[in-house]
């Protein structure tokens, strides 16, 4: 085995982690900002309901973040968007729901 197998084989093994890595930090961004709009929308959506303060809208939306992000911890990317286009829609038809409705 000469020195460029060796190279040949470190230049593989940094390829699949720089993958492993960039597929790792997509997932968690994903999981982050999937929770973070949910975690405002629902903290929103109580604090109207309920009139609390600042500290209880962000205790609730860190709340409901940790739970997105544990939730959504074993789905694969694909999952997750399919989840966060179900969301949109969902978030589109009570919109349409409120300017239609007297």
């Amino acid at each position: 085995m000469g020195i460029g197998d060796k190279m040949k084989g470190f230049a593989t093994n940094v390829q699949g982690g720089v993958k492993s890595s960039s597929m790792t930090a997509l997932h968690i961004f994903l999981r982050l900002m999937t929770g973070l709009a949910l975690g405002l929308t629902i903290a929103l959506i109580g604090q109207e309901f309920v009139q609390y303060g600042t500290f209880a809208l962000i205790f609730c939306m860190i709340v409901v973040l940790a739970v997105i992000m544990k939730t959504l911890s074993g789905w694969s990317i694909g999952q997750i968007l399919i989840f966060d286009l179900i969301c949109i829609l969902v978030a589109m038809l009570l919109r349409m729901y409120i300017l239609v409705a007297p």
